[in-house]
């Protein structure tokens, strides 16, 4: 009996998306997935990313305050998110 080589659950959910066309999809759940990596623990607390729509992130912000202080790091959380991807996938936020 031959065994194959033991592989990622991630690596795996990414190949089936991707043979059912899901792709895309998938990359969009994975750029809300690293959101907490991308910011930090303290603003994680603070913000929750919702969805992407059009390469655009929707995220919650608890209160004004931050969602001014994120607006300014805005750029920077941008580029973040698209190294941990390894792809432009978000062109903006917006913070709700």
């Amino acid at each position: 009996m031959k065994f194959n080589q033991p592989r990622k659950l991630d690596d795996i959910v990414q190949e089936l998306c991707s043979s059912l066309g899901f792709e895309k999809a998938y990359q969009e759940h994975q750029a809300i997935k690293v959101w907490q990596d991308a910011v930090g623990d303290m603003i994680a607390r603070q913000s929750r990313a919702r969805y992407i729509k059009n390469s655009v992130l929707y995220v919650r912000v608890l209160n004004p305050a931050w969602r001014q202080e994120l607006h300014f790091k805005k750029a920077d959380i941008i580029v973040r998110i698209n190294t941990s991807l390894g792809q432009d996938m978000v062109r903006d936020i917006v913070f709700q």
